[in-house]
């Protein structure tokens, strides 16, 4: 059984900007209210594994609000251990929460191992040099213990769960990596399965991420069981796009919801 945990950052069309500014300000407004599912922190997944052995989590990026996620769902949900973590890319919503790490590995555990590829470790070599190399920290300095294991694009094994990377272009001329593991596919930046898609913008697509209308477009080609969106940004409230999406599962049979922070599904790989 695996306990999957959502941490999540980024309706119709949009027809005028003076309406538009209006969502932004009543999504903003819910954002502040405790448990409101407009909250979005940035966009993270924590796989629960009870494979061979004891259980595993295995952690899906770790951004730059990383620890406020984890303070609030790790108690929530009896999580202490990170047994290894896996990024996408290089995007400080991806990777700017190593350095907080730290109080895993010096208080939980003794190390932390990180699977990335080799373009996104030459970029923490810049960002995050002194957890790449630690020998340039002052003699006594506290520092996450990480082991940097170079993936590419072909499955690999992470805590005993088979991980399958699919590159997608996250603008013009950059690859991030979603994964297939089991049943499941988590694409959180792009573009018979639960399907986890980036769902930016209502309206259209950036240069970068997809909108709601493409990314519905691509739903309806692959025709997943279940999809749910990721990476909404404050136009997309979660209550009226709910209304909107739910829709189609009547008029389309397109089971498709958008994800939100602490969502917890229990599924069988």
């Amino acid at each position: 059984m695996t306990v999957v945990c959502q941490y999540v950052v980024g309706f119709p069309l949009l027809t005028s900007y003076a309406f538009a500014s209006s969502v932004l300000i009543q999504v903003c407004s819910k954002a502040v209210e405790p448990g409101n599912k407009n909250r979005r922190l940035n966009t993270s997944l924590l796989i629960r594994y009870s494979g061979p052995g004891e259980r595993r989590n295995i952690l899906i990026d770790a951004g730059k609000f990383f620890y406020h996620s984890a303070l609030q769902w790790f108690p929530a949900f009896g999580l202490r251990t990170i047994d290894a973590v896996i990024i996408t890319h290089s995007h400080a919503d991806a990777i700017g929460g190593l350095d907080d790490l730290r109080d895993w590995t010096n208080n939980v555990q003794p190390y932390i191992p990180i699977y990335v590829a080799e373009r996104d470790f030459e970029v923490m070599k810049k960002t995050h040099y002194y957890l790449v190399d630690t020998s340039v920290l002052t003699p006594g300095a506290a520092v996450s213990e990480l082991q940097f294991n170079i993936i590419h694009e072909e499955p690999f094994v992470a805590c005993d769960l088979k991980f399958t990377p699919l590159p997608v272009w996250h603008g013009l001329g950059y690859r991030s990596l979603g994964f297939r593991f089991g049943n499941i596919c988590y694409i959180s930046d792009l573009m018979h399965w639960l399907f986890f898609l980036d769902a930016l913008r209502p309206d259209r697509s950036s240069s970068t991420h997809f909108g709601l209308p493409r990314a519905l477009d691509e739903v309806r080609k692959i025709q997943p069981k279940r999809t749910l969106f990721t990476g909404m940004m404050h136009l997309m409230d979660h209550e009226k796009v709910n209304v909107y999406l739910s829709k189609l599962l009547e008029t389309e049979g397109l089971d498709v919801q958008l994800s939100y922070d602490g969502l917890r599904i229990p599924v069988t790989l």
